[in-house]
């Protein structure tokens, strides 16, 4: 289905992720690869190279379903924006020198996870609702 909603926003997000997860390398060399500290990300994000690897990862879920099918990248944008759901209730509870805080996880992350998480989430419920019944099957 041409004109999918889904499917551009899935690109798009997708590329931006993967554009910051390149980027986060840039800042996060000197810190571990793992823990609650990281380099800063346009003087806002903290990020290390785990927090890299997933933006990464993200991203390219996100643009492999928006090129697979409108189904799948609207399951895809609905898991996405679960997780971050999650990840942005959870971040200030796990967030700064908390021992969980793999992905060096800030304010303004959980900000941003939770923006995307809201556009994400209404998108995969309200978008492309058509394409449930039209969509074919592919076996």
């Amino acid at each position: 289905m041409k004109g999918s909603i889904n499917r551009s926003i899935g690109t798009a997000f997708g590329a931006v992720y993967v554009l910051v997860g390149l980027l986060g390398f840039t800042v996060s060399g000197g810190h571990a690869a793992a823990g609650h500290e990281g380099g800063m990300l346009l003087g806002i994000f903290e990020v290390n190279v785990t927090h890299n690897v997933a933006h990464l990862l993200i991203g390219a879920a996100m643009i492999l379903a928006a090129r697979a099918s409108v189904s799948a990248s609207r399951v895809t944008n609905g898991v996405i924006g679960a997780a971050y759901l999650l990840l942005a209730a959870l971040g200030p509870f796990i967030g700064g020198d908390h021992s969980l805080n793999i992905l060096a996880l800030n304010s303004a992350d959980n900000v941003l996870h939770a923006a995307s998480a809201v556009l994400l989430i209404g998108i995969a419920v309200a978008a492309d609702r058509r394409a449930r019944v039209e969509e074919p099957v592919r076996a």
